[in-house]
């Protein structure tokens, strides 16, 4: 059962390493951000900066939330992306100095935390 339970955790790893690769590689190929919804993009972020830094701050064992790390780089990767290509890419210091301030005002207080991740 360990065995399989590790098979399980290590595949899910890859996969998400893997998840948004043809997507990128499909932006640098087009050389067009065309057809990528930012406000998507930026939800999905958010939604894994927070649930991140939840498992982050309650302790959960690394290996329940280590895709995150890998999806949040991939997620900011494609961002450069779309910015690069749209012409703009000091577009994107706010919206990456918004996801670096909101990893630390998530934890100021627990409540805080609590309210954007209830359980």
């Amino acid at each position: 059962m360990e065995l399989l339970l590790g098979f399980c955790n290590w595949s899910t790893l890859g996969l998400c390493a893997a998840l948004k690769l043809p997507q990128i590689s499909a932006v640098l190929g087009a050389r067009s951000a065309r057809g990528i919804s930012l406000p998507s993009l930026l939800l999905e972020l958010g939604g894994f900066l927070v649930f991140l830094r939840y498992q982050w701050y309650y302790e959960y064992p690394l290996l329940t939330y280590l895709e995150y790390p890998i999806l949040i780089a991939q997620d900011l990767i494609l961002l450069l992306c779309v910015f690069h290509f749209n012409g703009d890419v000091k577009r994107a210091a706010p919206y990456i100095a918004l996801c670096v301030s909101a990893w630390f005002i998530l934890t100021l207080q627990k409540w805080i935390l609590d309210l954007a991740m209830p359980e």
